[in-house]
């Protein structure tokens, strides 16, 4: 069933049935709370040599007969890359690890030097196009030619040619994963999941949210009524229409975590009229020197003034982010030892998006935002614990690549959704669908 939705011109239209009905039986109101979570990906995490050696392979079995012989002719490590397994070395000598490395990194050169300027078919392309990433990635070349491991991690490292979508993520500073994130939309009174995403492992919540909320972005700007309804659909024809947002009640209102709180994200809501309860983090420093908020920022006049007096103007680049460097004035400053320990004095980074930060940490210390935030803001960590529950095979991934784990998260939602409606006493009447027991 899942090949079938995934081939087919709308793999997601169980999850938007569910949406549809719940929707017309008004369930589905105008507030979103947005989360993520890790989804380990469903193949082991590969090293270097791993990694090299299995995108040779991969390589070899989708070349034609004839450019397989002229990429087997170029290899000079003595390795046939028939098999999965390791190399059989000595793995405490470090000489014989260096030659490793440096060996199977010329084989991968060498057949890409014979790759270049061929007409090739795709499946080689891409086979190619993997292997070049994966040397480029963790590879670099010494002062004598050699070829070691970079002393360095690529910031979009492929972890496996298994599934070269997956990637190195962090769910919090301490707690990393290999492989994407699920990200939900729910409808925190209903507890209707309203949309979701699957991105690689490495992507930060913010990226994908406006995906999430394009229902509440689409609508006209405000906060006090919506477009006008359409009648109600029927029970028949439920799956043909667009789920519709009841905004004409309730103000349009994104409620996340830090992760939320980017300056860029929070001016989407503000230009479409959408309340923003996304927690913004507050400056900090090092060492407990003096933060970025003890510092002035007049943005009327672009100077920035320290806590000692000094002001300085902020130089801006093309993309709107500037910088206030205080560098002459913290030579002599008395209050140097609590600000800054910089041979170039204190600067303060300016962002385009400053205004809105700053106006988003005056709005979150309200009394009011706090209890809405509070009360609103765990219902979605319910729904994610609903969700990963080790009887739907808990966070490990069923399936490979992003397109794939997307339409199957997509479909454990509709599930859900479908759970959750039954829970709520979904049913047909003749005007349509309603909710509650009759």
């Amino acid at each position: 069933m899942r090949a079938r939705l995934g081939a087919s011109d709308d793999p997601r239209r169980i999850f938007r049935v569910t949406l549809d009905a719940a929707s017309a039986a008004g369930l589905v109101g105008a507030k979103r709370v947005l989360d993520s979570t890790p989804l380990y990906d469903a193949v082991a995490t590969m090293d270097t040599i791993t990694l090299i050696r299995s995108a040779i392979r991969g390589l070899l079995r989708v070349a034609d007969e004839g450019l397989a012989a002229a990429l087997r002719d170029v290899l000079s490590s003595g390795d046939d890359y028939a098999g999965t397994a390791k190399p059989q070395i000595d793995w405490d000598d470090a000489p014989a690890r260096e030659l490793l490395i440096d060996s199977r990194a010329r084989d991968a050169f060498s057949c890409l030097a014979v790759l270049d300027g061929r007409g090739l078919d795709p499946a080689v392309v891409e086979a190619a196009t993997l292997l070049a990433t994966v040397v480029g990635q963790d590879l670099e070349q010494t002062d004598d030619g050699r070829f070691r491991i970079a002393r360095r991690v690529a910031a979009d490292r492929v972890v496996s040619t298994v599934d070269p979508d997956a990637r190195h993520g962090h769910k919090t500073a301490a707690r990393g994963f290999d492989g994407y994130k699920g990200h939900l939309s729910v409808d925190p009174d209903s507890e209707i999941v309203t949309d979701t995403e699957v991105s690689a492992g490495n992507v930060g919540d913010a990226a994908v949210a406006e995906q999430l909320i394009d229902d509440l972005l689409d609508t006209d700007t405000g906060t006090d009524a919506g477009p006008a309804a359409d009648p109600a659909p029927t029970a028949n024809d439920v799956s043909e229409t667009e789920p519709e947002t009841d905004t004409g009640t309730q103000p349009r209102t994104v409620y996340g975590d830090a992760a939320y709180g980017s300056g860029q994200f929070l001016d989407r809501l503000a230009e479409a009229g959408v309340d923003s309860r996304c927690k913004t983090q507050r400056p900090t420093a090092a060492g407990g020197m003096f933060t970025k908020d003890q510092f002035t920022v007049n943005l009327d006049d672009d100077t920035v003034t320290c806590p000692a007096g000094n002001t300085a103007g902020i130089r801006r680049g093309r993309d709107g982010d500037g910088t206030a460097t205080f560098a002459a004035a913290c030579t002599d400053c008395p209050l140097r030892a609590h600000c800054t320990s910089a041979a170039g004095g204190r600067s303060i980074r300016v962002g385009r998006y400053e205004q809105r930060l700053t106006d988003a940490r005056s709005d979150q210390q309200h009394p009011d935002w706090v209890s809405d935030y509070r009360a609103t803001r765990p219902k979605v960590e319910r729904k994610i614990g609903h969700l990963m529950r080790r009887r739907h095979g808990g966070r490990r991934a069923r399936v490979r690549g992003r397109r794939r784990v997307d339409a199957d998260f997509n479909l454990l939602a509709a599930a859900h959704n479908l759970a959750r409606l039954a829970v709520l006493g979904l049913r047909s009447t003749t005007t349509g669908w309603a909710a509650g027991i009759a």
